[in-house]
């Protein structure tokens, strides 16, 4: 038996660190601020290079399509940056829905 259950229906989105960004907060782990949420970016939505000082992060495109350095990537895709990496910027060219995880506090600088 699983001890944690959420489903995404019962969620609701929340403005997100960024213009044309939302999430939903899908679980939050009290001790060490480790969040897993749904991200959604509204088509065109730019987010600029950032880093995430707290939390090593791991993002994978469930829909849309989405543009890092000049390259496309879509449905399937799995992205992965450090503690502390600079990464980005990004742009959504369609709108993007992530299933995204930090193992620490979500944080950007």
């Amino acid at each position: 038996m699983f001890q944690y259950i959420a489903q995404a229906a019962d969620k609701l989105w929340q403005p997100g660190p960024y213009d044309g960004v939302e999430l939903k907060l899908l679980y939050k782990d009290e001790a060490t601020g480790a969040v897993t949420v749904l991200r959604k970016f509204a088509a065109g939505a730019i987010i600029p290079a950032h880093t995430h000082p707290l939390a090593n992060e791991w993002a994978y495109i469930l829909s849309g399509e989405w543009e890092e350095s000049e390259k496309l990537y879509t449905q399937g895709t799995l992205f992965h940056a450090c503690k502390g990496e600079r990464h980005g910027p990004h742009k959504a060219n369609t709108e993007v829905i992530s299933l995204t995880h930090f193992d620490g506090p979500l944080t950007v600088e």
